[in-house]
């Protein structure tokens, strides 16, 4: 696409929001009770938001002009804070994580692909460098400590001498075999030319008889043939077969990659011209302009002094530095306004911000003629109106000086006033600064290592193990498919289990987003810590080392077993939370994960695991999350596969919020299947049927499937594809020595669910009926309570 393409894509896009702020703020104002309609006004408005979304992310990576790129930069973290209020507004309103837009989606026919949340490109291109020194720092202390050698040590697994002698054997008997079968087929072939030899040959008496006989072969041949392919045309149509250049990369795709590199380099020397215009330009600014803004500032002030003189009898105060300094004299606002706007509550931290982003563009660019700018360089005319701006405050603050020291002589000068000494003592007092500092002090956290660097620290952590490497997966890495059948099932009161990609949706908006942009972090509504609970092998872990690769953050690992024997005594423990949680903030976005993290919070701790001291962090990690603010974007990651084995309020006191990863579906396992064999090498044919694999595997997890397909997908078994297509029985053996997740386990992780606070609201609203607003029923409640005491 040409930036043409773009900008056009920006300009629909825009449209689209301003029309979608307009009729927010419509609704806003009128009152409904009605909880359905409220559902359905709420969601309605996060699906468009979602929409809106994805193409200004695309936009905005795609457009080159560097002031076009920093107004869409501010309307896209806009629109994400927006999209986190009205998922959070949703979470209060039906009280579960997870909702479902089958009637909204038809009526916006849109595709349940479509709701998918984009994870912005900007997130990792904008601090690469950063992350690339980063990373070659932590492979060369790895190095440096041997512990690289020691994981690759422990990732092989030794064998005894008795199994390697048998495997030797197994080897050497399978090859003496094949020797024996190659000599044997020898044999054979040479006796049966012997024996064609020996039979004389027959002569056909009628050659019109030979020809229609090889016609009705060629034709039962052709027709075949033609047979198959128009069927495997129907099955391609169908969406039942993948198409037949499916894994090969078409030269379009290639010339867009290429493209896209191209607009990637240009967006860079874009960006580098536009700063090195900053400057220039407001040099420019200041030698031409600055002393008529100086000069023009000191007669607007000389004149108001003047007027106040002649209108009150008496020279004016001087506005304070900290109130704006002469700044606020010559604002448009009247008091009235003023008490007006304190008034006005926003319903959101962000519609401001993309109310004045949108007009900004209706003013500057929506009618902005640029037929001259094919190269889509930064508007010099821009940058000289923002500068003077800039310029102009700058001049006002030495201005104020003079002019308040000019205004004190008047004074002195005029009404023969002396000035009075002014005692410092009682207005330091005034300000509170003694009693103000003190409270500082005692509020900061004191700092265990102040005489350290955060390099040295940074080291420490990675050779205690503390601080470890990420592996390199993409959150589109976790697989599955959408819930077809969420809306209908909660219609009849059934509470349906999430599917994969409702899981990956919640990651993406509690753990991406906010993780990946600081206003959108710092306010939206903020999320300190995220539990994943699930059976083993659905991919908890994975989706952990996602959110740091999306996002280039940090990985700590805190887990029982991780910590255990380091760091020891209570002085010790403090050392390492201290020591974690600024490298952390330091080096902002981080990941603070625990592993088994049940371990932190057991009922009972087993006997075997009593010297590993598990609930070491269990009283520590509440004070941990009242320690991070908004603007710290740190990520506390639970995972657990038996939450049952925990103390409950404990465990929900710490864990904000919690979230079900369930077994794959039948839709889940199918796509699973396809993608995992074509990522290992295989090639699927309508010899394989995949539908039936997935129906054989219910209640087998991704874990078990990735490792079928590993066994099977050996680099014998790919060469000899061509001549033997794979089929689903290959892979009933691998499966076969592996236990599934059955149902029972699956119900006890609802069951648990069930019995955490966002389970037990959900339970009583269900009971308690459909009608009315979650925020209503606390009301009544509150009511009833209250008539009860009296």
């Amino acid at each position: 696409m040409s930036s043409a393409m773009y900008n056009e894509m920006w300009h629909q896009t825009q449209e689209a929001l301003n029309s979608l702020l307009d009729k927010e703020s419509q609704k806003m104002v009128e009152p409904h009770r009605n909880q359905v309609f409220i559902f359905h006004m709420l969601a309605t408005f996060y699906v468009k938001y979602v929409q809106i979304f994805r193409n200004l992310e695309n936009v905005y990576d795609q457009i080159v002009h560097p002031q076009k790129r920093i107004l869409i930069r501010k309307i896209l973290d806009g629109v994400m804070g927006r999209i986190l209020e009205l998922k959070n507004e949703m979470v209060e309103l039906e009280l579960t994580e997870f909702h479902y837009f089958d009637d909204i989606l038809q009526d916006l026919k849109l595709a349940p692909q479509q709701l998918d949340i984009p994870i912005p490109k900007y997130f990792l291109k904008e601090k690469l460098e950063v992350i690339k020194g980063r990373e070659k720092i932590l492979a060369q202390i790895l190095a440096d400590t041997g512990l690289d050698i020691q994981e690759m040590r422990l990732s092989i697994k030794t064998i005894s001498l008795e199994q390697a002698v048998k495997l030797i054997q197994i080897a050497e008997r399978a090859r003496q075999g094949r020797l024996r079968a190659l000599f044997m087929k020898q044999i054979f072939l040479q006796e049966f030319r012997a024996r064609q030899a020996k039979v004389p040959g027959e002569k056909m008496a009628d050659v019109g008889a030979a020809a229609l006989r090889i016609q009705k072969v060629w034709r039962g041949f052709h027709q075949s043939k033609k047979t198959e392919r128009e069927r495997q045309e129907e099955m391609v149509f169908l969406g039942m077969d993948p198409p037949p250049l499916l894994n090969e990369v078409s030269a379009t795709i290639v010339q867009a990659e290429r493209v896209t590199g191209l607009r990637d380099e240009l967006q860079i020397k874009h960006e580098e011209d536009y700063k090195t215009a900053l400057d220039t330009i407001k040099s420019q600014l200041q030698l031409i302009e600055g002393a008529d803004i100086k000069e023009n500032l000191r007669d607007q002030i000389r004149h108001w002094i003047i007027e106040c003189r002649n209108l009150t009898g008496a020279f004016p105060e001087y506005p304070k530095a900290e109130e704006g300094g002469s700044a606020i004299i010559f604002s448009n606002k009247t008091p009235q306004q003023e008490e007006d706007e304190q008034w006005k509550m926003s319903p959101s931290a962000f519609l401001q911000t993309m109310e004045e982003g949108n007009n900004i563009y209706k003013e500057i660019w929506k009618n902005k003629d640029e037929s001259l700018n094919f190269l889509q360089n930064y508007d010099p005319e821009m940058i000289k109106e923002e500068k003077r701006k800039e310029l102009e405050s700058e001049i006002r603050v030495q201005v104020d000086e003079l002019m308040r020291q000019e205004l004190k002589n008047i004074k002195l000068a005029v009404n023969r006033e002396k000035e009075l000494p002014v005692k410092e003592g009682k207005k330091k007092g005034e300000e509170g600064s003694y009693g103000g500092k003190k409270e500082e002090q005692m509020g900061k956290d004191k700092d265990l290592t102040a005489d350290r660097t955060i390099e040295s620290l940074y080291k420490e952590l990675v050779e205690e193990g503390l601080l470890v490497q990420t592996l390199k997966v993409n959150l589109s890495d976790y697989i599955g498919e959408y819930s077809y059948l969420g809306a209908t099932l909660r219609r009849v009161s059934i509470e349906p289990m999430p599917s994969l990609l409702d899981v990956r949706q919640l990651i993406a908006l509690y753990g991406v987003l906010p993780l990946g942009s600081a206003d959108v972090h710092q306010n939206a509504p903020l999320v300190k810590s995220l539990l994943l609970a699930g059976p083993s092998g659905v991919g908890k872990k994975m989706l952990v080392h996602a959110i740091c690769s999306e996002t280039g953050a940090n990985l700590f690992n805190l887990s029982a077993e991780n910590i255990a024997g380091k760091y020891p005594g209570k002085s010790g423990l403090q050392m390492m939370i201290h020591v974690v949680l600024k490298v952390a903030r330091q080096l902002q976005p981080s990941v603070v994960w625990i592993g088994d993290t049940e371990k932190t919070f057991y009922k009972k701790v087993p006997n075997a695991e009593r010297t590993n001291e598990p609930k070491r962090l269990k009283k520590h990690l509440p004070k941990i999350l009242k320690l991070l603010k908004p603007n710290d974007r740190v990520l506390i990651v639970g995972t657990t596969r038996r939450p049952f084995d925990a103390e409950i309020q404990s465990f929900c006191r710490v864990y904000q919020k919690i979230i079900l990863v369930p077994r794959p579906d039948y839709a889940s396992r199918y796509v699973l299947w396809q993608q995992i064999i074509q990522r290992h090498g295989g090639v699927i044919t309508s010899a394989l049927n995949i539908s039936c694999l997935a129906k054989v595997t219910d209640g087998f997890t991704q874990g078990h499937i990735v490792r079928v397909v590993r066994s099977v997908l050996t680099d014998r078994r790919l060469r000899q594809q061509q001549q033997k297509p794979l089929i689903a029985m290959e892979f009933m053996g691998a499966l076969s020595t592996m236990d599934p997740i059955y149902q029972e386990e699956e119900d006890s992780f609802k069951n648990w669910y069930a019995k955490t606070p966002m389970g037990k609201k959900r339970a009583l609203a269900l009971m308690g009926g459909n009608t009315g607003t979650a925020k209503d029923k606390g009301q009544k409640k509150g009511k009833k309570e209250k008539k009860k005491k009296k």
